[in-house]
């Protein structure tokens, strides 16, 4: 089954361009610009991906990234007129999962959508409910991890606090999170998060990762003001302070990451 890519533009140009071009890479492409159109897509079609443009005439695309992810994880690409560190983290921050600038090689933006797609797993039409409860429970074979009293699940992008309740991260927030338990206890450099988490390059003054860090220390940590888990280490990063394990059936142990 071909993989659909919602591509969110008001330009009918640029719309008709990443048509073509992404149609003779073999994605099916459905077309939209405004919000209406994206979330009858959404409801009609398992969209495997989204490009949205962030100025979509009277309407924020940000403001339509925030929605979506009240609603879905599928993965979402901002496309930016202007290179602009606000931009970035305020996308980023709401859930996206990668940005590209204006003007764009259009080579680039069929190899980010294909890096995306392969990092997400295609979580494309995926819902996200309100779901609470104890994750022991589940009865699904998903792999699950666990630190500091709380559980994740990659697989469905979940996590789940100490009292057993989901915390609600988006992707962007999942994916920092993806990227410190599978490298527990080892110090990253803002260089090295950011290549990790898929950003393009920064300057010393971009703070996307400082502004996510924080983001995620707020649902993750006992006390936000002082965390025991993301420590920042000064001058070089950060690093993920604790032991991360893997949950096993109740007729196994848990192995440490």
């Amino acid at each position: 089954m071909k993989q659909s890519i919602l591509v969110v533009e008001d330009d009918p140009k640029i719309r008709k361009l990443l048509r073509n071009v992404m149609e003779e890479e073999g994605f099916e492409v459905i077309e939209s610009d405004c919000s209406e159109g994206v979330f009858e897509a959404l409801d009609q079609t398992n969209v495997s991906l989204i490009t949205l443009d962030i100025q979509l005439g009277s309407e924020s695309g940000v403001e339509i990234a925030r929605q979506i992810r009240q609603k879905s994880a599928v993965p979402i690409i901002m496309v930016t007129g202007k290179d602009d560190v606000i931009d970035r983290v305020v996308g980023l921050e709401v859930g996206a999962d990668d940005y590209i600038t204006k003007p764009f090689h259009i080579r680039e933006v069929v190899a980010r959508i294909r890096s995306v797609l392969r990092r997400t797993g295609e979580a494309g039409g995926k819902t996200i409910s309100s779901r609470s409860g104890d994750i022991a429970e589940r009865t699904d074979e998903s792999p699950k991890f666990s630190f500091d009293g709380m559980v994740a699940v990659p697989d469905r992008m979940e996590l789940m606090d100490r009292d057993g309740k989901e915390c609600g991260l988006t992707s962007g927030d999942f994916k920092l999170l993806s990227v410190f338990m599978e490298r527990p206890k080892r110090v990253l450099s803002r260089d090295q998060l950011m290549d990790l988490i898929g950003g393009q390059g920064w300057s010393p003054m971009d703070r996307t990762v400082d502004n996510q860090i924080a983001r995620l220390r707020k649902k993750i940590e006992r006390d936000p003001s002082d965390p025991k888990l993301i420590k920042t280490v000064r001058g070089v990063g950060y690093t993920f302070a604790c032991d991360v394990k893997e949950v096993q059936s109740s007729s196994t142990s848990a192995k440490s990451a």
